[in-house]
């Protein structure tokens, strides 16, 4: 029958992959984010043994995860938090900018895992439940605005372990460094990017939205069951562990 996922920012990059590889694996996917249409084509090239559901939803807004809940599967197995961004530069001179952007990216990569969390906790598997939510390396060698949400998602992942262990659920954090094909940096790296990056790896290459699919569905799976309240590198040794 297959386990009940649900994947936030779903529709493209790592979500979709993430997606992809629960789909296939025959589990029960749901696949949230902003922009309708965009999850609506995701869901419908999923190969998978069951469909694929999309909701559209801005998951910073408590208001619109409420009003969502009716269309979100009343038990869930695994959550995956995906959803999140950069932000943007100041749109602003001075302070006022700094103040704005940094609410900016605080309210678009912190606020979606908390809030998403919080409304499904009541729902997700105990024992067994697992919940990974995608960080960033930018959280160990920091990045501004953006490094600064990125480990602020690691502090607040302790808490959430804590609260689930005696429950027999898990609470991890994938940090992902540099990955192709994500629209992560607008448009996509030339060749000369990709070569940087490359020689900035261990292994010779950049990463994929699959490697970082691969590194979820591991901590997803009931043999991870004994790791907790922990962070996962997949950056190819761009950042080495600590």
């Amino acid at each position: 029958m297959g386990r009940v996922v649900v994947v936030s920012g779903g529709g493209t990059g790592i979500g979709r992959a993430v997606a992809e590889r629960f789909a296939r694996q025959g589990d029960r996917v749901t696949v949230l984010g902003r922009r309708a249409e965009v999850l609506r084509e995701a869901a419908r090239d999923i190969d998978g043994a069951h469909p694929v559901r999309a909701v559209a939803v801005d998951l910073s807004a408590p208001e619109e995860v409420e009003r969502v809940l009716g269309d979100l599967p009343e038990h869930v197995d695994v959550l995956v938090n995906n959803a999140g961004g950069r932000g943007g530069s100041p749109q602003d001179g001075g302070l006022k900018g700094v103040a704005e952007q940094w609410r900016r990216v605080f309210d678009g990569n912190v606020l979606p895992a908390v809030l998403l969390t919080e409304a499904l906790l009541p729902r997700l598997a105990r024992p067994g439940g697992r919940v990974v939510t995608i960080g960033s390396v930018a959280a160990l060698r920091g990045n501004g605005a953006y490094g600064a949400a990125k480990a602020a998602l690691m502090a607040w992942n302790h808490t959430l372990a804590q609260q689930l262990g005696p429950h027999g659920a898990t609470a991890n954090v994938v940090l992902p460094g540099f990955v192709a094909g994500t629209g992560f940096f607008g448009a996509p790296a030339g060749e000369e990017e990709l070569a940087r990056r490359r020689s900035q790896t261990l292994v010779g290459r950049v990463g994929e939205p699959q490697d970082i699919a691969a590194a979820v569905a591991f901590l997803a799976s009931p043999e991870a069951g004994y790791i907790t309240g922990e962070f996962l590198n997949s950056n190819g040794g761009a950042v080495l562990g600590r």
